[in-house]
């Protein structure tokens, strides 16, 4: 697992807070640490592997450009969704049978559309506000609904905080007088050998004079 995502145990009401010459140290040794691997210091600060290079086809490059040029869109005729005000009375207008047909087929587009673009703004007229408040309604209660949860999380964590000081609170002065006694021991073994050198060094003066 990596260091950056493991989760060790402490006992932040027992033990005291690291002073600058202990934090200084150890980010020395990270840097150390890092500065020894063979990542780069790119890499090293993310577990993300690089970027793919982006490909795209023609068509989406070409649309990147027209956006770029900021040109408007023009891949829909919107015109044909517009009712026909010409003048069918201009002398000048071509009355052959295409062109006809042409305007003909244009006119009942437009005339679908707005058949259906006029129904749905009845309808929206009609029911859009109570629509709209139900809708809202249902958001401010799914809104409710995550804000008791965050609030319910919020007081376990308080919960669990007040119990992990507490049980540290119970056991702080047991560990702290086992710290004492461990550096005790520890001294004590210290003198111990320290004397066992000493009482070695003794016995070996002594062979010398006796020989």
């Amino acid at each position: 697992m990596s260091f950056r995502t493991t989760v060790h145990e402490s006992l932040p009401y027992i033990d005291p807070e690291p002073s600058q010459s202990d934090r200084a140290a150890a980010q020395a040794l990270i840097d150390a640490e890092l500065s020894s691997s063979t990542q780069t210091p790119d890499q090293a600060t993310t577990s993300l592997p690089p970027l793919r290079e982006p490909s795209f086809s023609p068509l989406i490059l070409a649309e990147f450009e027209r956006i770029q040029a900021k040109k408007p869109l023009s891949a829909i005729d919107l015109s044909r969704y517009e009712a026909d005000d010409d003048d069918d009375d201009d002398a000048t207008a071509p009355k052959d049978k295409p062109t006809l047909q042409t305007r003909l087929a244009q006119a009942y587009t437009a005339h679908t559309y707005l058949s259906s673009r006029t129904s749905h703004l009845a309808l929206l007229d009609s029911y859009g506000k109570n629509a709209w408040l139900v809708g809202n309604w249902h958001l401010e209660a799914e809104l409710a609904s995550l804000e008791r949860d965050l609030a319910a999380t919020k007081r376990e964590m308080d919960l669990v905080n007040l119990d992990r000081r507490r049980a540290q609170d119970q056991v702080g002065e047991e560990l702290r007088s086992l710290g004492e006694t461990w550096k005790r021991g520890v001294g004590k073994v210290l003198e111990t050998e320290l004397a066992a050198d000493e009482l070695r060094r003794q016995v070996l003066d002594a062979r010398r004079q006796q020989g």
